[in-house]
């Protein structure tokens, strides 16, 4: 049963018209009095409730509601309904213990699409406290990229399999190269959206001045170089998930466009006024501290909690040292298989070096280091002195061109000064220079773009 409050009859009226055509039973309350007292003797599974009941609009009214009702009932999911513009009332019934927020005007699929989200997770069973085997977890889910055992990886993976079934949106937090990507990858393949498409977007690689039309598309005509119409990244996505990689790198202006498509799940394809919808699951990504952005007003606030339903933090590889040798093993294994050398092999003096390194690119950099130290010595027996030998290399190569003082210059500058150097260096050659700073063509002729590089 679900509990709609809202003082206006018509708007009671649609919504129980729309939740009974989808097949779920409501009842209805035009204040917060009633809909206490009828959840007091009544069992409810969700609660859709607005924020204003007088000519107030303050909002203070559904706020004391909804604390009401989280003190009563704490495991009831609760699920705003606001304007657009007190997107900031929202963000305080989120901070409050509100499930998620929607907007007026809504669709009907982004009501239903909401509900049936805050339903799957609150019917998703608590973790236990032990962690589960990793056996356990292999035989409920398919995490066969994702390779480790240690009981942080494995609480990890626990919480992505149990929210892979519903459309929650979710962020994974961690530091690079710690496997943002693998996971956001393995919730959508334990998904009922796995036959669908899984759309991948670095919005680092994105300037502000294509970030529309990457994402939404355009038709023929929408500017100088637009031969042709284009599909956006969104629409590629419909009926599966997309990944949004590096959000915390997205400028303000782009966090606003995001924040409307990731509200209402339409927008309008650049160069027409057609609002098209998407049905899509979204995944998230970043490095970086985005409470803290937030707090420095630099990420908004309303857009981290319309991607954090549920967050995932994953562990650096120092964390999680018992598994460097098992992901040790898994590259050398794919090593033998990319080059056809099957001889390669790691002696015990070699995975004790590697354990008791500090890996700050974590996985990432342990991939690069047994690939790097196989291609650079002349024998199939891996040993301590030979990675040693690689990575000492690595220190004396940075010493030479070393990082400019902090707060001399900006992200951008260096940026812009390292595609030059590897501009230079490479004489133009597109391809070299994407490879060399580990791009792909299209990314570095967006940044090539942006930085107003002549090709």
């Amino acid at each position: 049963m679900i509990l709609i409050v809202d003082d206006d009859p018509s708007v009671l009226a649609s919504l129980s018209l729309l939740l009974k055509q989808a097949g779920f039973a409501s009842h209805v309350a035009s204040g917060p009095a009633d809909a206490q007292a009828w959840l007091a003797s009544h069992p409810c599974q969700l609660v859709l409730q607005d924020m204003n009941f007088t000519r107030q609009t303050t909002g203070e009214e559904g706020l004391s509601l909804l604390t009401a009702i989280r003190a009563a009932h704490p495991q009831l999911p609760v699920v705003l309904i606001t304007a657009w513009g007190s997107i900031d009332l929202a963000v305080r019934g989120m901070k409050a213990g509100a499930s998620d927020f929607i907007t007026k005007p809504w669709t009907n699929e982004q009501i239903l699409q909401t509900v049936r989200t805050a339903l799957a997770l609150s019917a998703v069973p608590a973790a236990p406290d032990l962690p589960p085997s990793r056996e356990d977890l292999d035989a409920a889910f398919d995490f066969g990229d994702l390779v480790g055992e240690d009981p942080r990886l494995l609480k990890v993976l626990q919480a992505a399999g149990r929210v892979s079934a519903t459309d929650a949106s979710v962020l994974i937090t961690g530091e690079s190269g710690t496997g943002k990507e693998l996971v956001a990858d393995a919730i959508h393949r334990n998904s009922r959206r796995r036959h669908g498409p899984f759309v991948k977007v670095n919005l680092g690689g994105i300037s502000s001045s294509l970030f529309e039309s990457e994402m939404f598309g355009h038709v023929r005509g929408a500017f100088t170089d637009a031969r042709q119409d284009r599909k956006g990244r969104f629409e590629l996505a419909n009926g599966g998930s997309i990944f949004l990689d590096e959000i915390g790198d997205l400028d303000a202006a782009s966090q606003v466009k995001l924040l409307r498509v990731l509200q209402d799940r339409s927008f309008e394809v650049l160069g027409s006024s057609q609002r098209r919808t998407v049905d899509v699951r979204v995944i998230s990504a970043t490095n970086r501290n985005l409470p803290g952005m937030v707090q420095r007003g630099e990420f908004r606030e309303d857009l981290l909690y319309r991607i954090n339903l549920i967050t995932l933090h994953l562990p650096s590889l120092r964390e999680r040292r018992d598994d460097i040798r098992i992901l040790a093993s898994r590259f050398v294994q794919t090593v033998r298989e990319a080059y056809g050398r099957a001889s390669v092999q790691l002696t015990e003096d070699a995975l004790q070096y590697l354990v008791a390194q500090p890996w700050p690119g974590n996985i990432r950099q342990l991939r690069q280091a047994i690939e790097r130290t196989m291609l650079m010595s002349g024998t199939n027996v891996l040993d301590a002195a030979a990675f040693r030998q690689t990575m000492d290399l690595q220190p004396a190569e940075a010493e030479r061109d070393v990082l400019p003082p902090v707060g001399s210059m900006t992200i951008d500058e260096i940026e812009k000064a390292m595609i030059l150097k590897s501009m230079k260096h490479h004489a133009g050659n597109i391809s070299k220079v994407a490879q060399a700073l580990g791009l792909s063509r299209a990314a570095l002729y967006r940044r090539l773009e942006k930085y107003e590089i002549p090709v």
